[in-house]
């Protein structure tokens, strides 16, 4: 391969063909963590929501194992309030690659009297106890996750091998070092680990991936029509969930999703980017992180995603 070949596939510069580009070299550490869980736990899973993180993993998994299957089974967590198109897309998904998937209903809980709805209609705080109980009930050693480092600041100083306690707790004083890319696996009966192979990625280096590889992803994340409204500085979608009150109109807006979870609390954002380099231009340009902008459940305080992981959340 010539020099001039090997920089315009992203595999090398002039300097030196041989050099992974970032997105290589992101797939590639990607693929190792893959491979290190692989070898090293006995029952690990891949959460899994139709979110364009979850959907970055499996295609990493898939490739990390490729011609064989992917070893791990997906665990998705559902609040009952997911959008429809998120929804349609993981089933397809599972069927299309032959994957098991386990479902941790939200909604049974409260069926049971386990959990109670909370005033403001969000169930994303409540998905804590269906995944400690699914990860108990099937005793998954390893729970990889979709959390990047460029998220949040509780995500910021979490390790790509997180340990858990018996509770499902994080301890950032647990927190062990990773250097080398060299990983700990090691845990007592009761804990797990959860594990962060996207660590290092930002939210632009997820989308020039995604565009490199060519990998489909729900509509809603492409500029679209949609009836919203306005609540604390965010485009919400009406739904059984709650949502509108009085006095909050519903109008019908050209508008995308950076972020997908519960219906409730994930806000859409104007936006004309309908292809994904429109939206890779426009990802270029903000300076708000994509939970920052539209996670309503990252604002209940200062400290409400490290509150939450303290207690078991992803």
């Amino acid at each position: 391969m010539t020099t001039a070949a090997a920089v315009s596939q992203g595999t090398g510069d002039a300097d030196n063909p041989y050099a992974l580009s970032h997105l290589d070299a992101l797939e590639s550490e990607a693929v190792h963590i893959f491979r290190e869980v692989a070898g090293e736990f006995e029952r690990p899973v891949i959460l899994f929501s139709g979110g364009k993180d979850s959907i970055l993993m499996l295609h990493l998994a898939l490739k990390a194992f490729a011609p064989a299957p992917v070893p791990f089974a997906l665990l998705h967590v559902d609040t009952g309030h997911n959008f429809p198109e998120v929804l349609d897309y993981r089933d397809r998904t599972v069927a299309r690659h032959g994957l098991r998937l386990h479902v941790a209903s939200v909604q049974d809980f409260i069926d049971r009297g386990e959990l109670r709805e909370r005033p403001d209609g969000t169930r994303n705080p409540l998905q804590t106890v269906p995944l400690l109980h699914a990860i108990e009930s099937n005793r998954f050693d390893a729970v990889f996750g979709g959390g990047r480092r460029d998220e949040e600041k509780a995500r910021a100083k979490e390790r790509v091998f997180s340990l858990r306690d018996e509770f499902g707790g994080w301890d950032p004083r647990r927190q062990r070092p990773e250097l080398w890319q060299l990983y700990n696996g090691r845990h007592s009966p009761g804990e797990h680990v959860r594990v962060f192979p996207l660590s290092n990625w930002t939210e632009l280096d997820v989308w020039q991936y995604i565009a490199r590889e060519k990998i489909e992803l729900p509509a809603i994340y492409y500029a679209h029509e949609r009836e919203v409204f306005a609540r604390g500085g965010m485009w919400l979608a009406p739904g059984e969930w709650g949502g509108p009150k009085d006095g909050e109109s519903v109008e019908t807006r050209l508008v995308r999703y950076r972020t997908v979870g519960d219906m409730s609390c994930t806000g859409a954002v104007d936006s004309d980017a309908a292809t994904i380099e429109a939206v890779i231009a426009e990802i270029a340009a903000s300076r708000l992180t994509e939970r920052g902008a539209t996670r309503a459940d990252d604002k209940l305080s200062e400290a409400a995603m490290e509150d939450r992981k303290r207690e078991g959340y992803f």
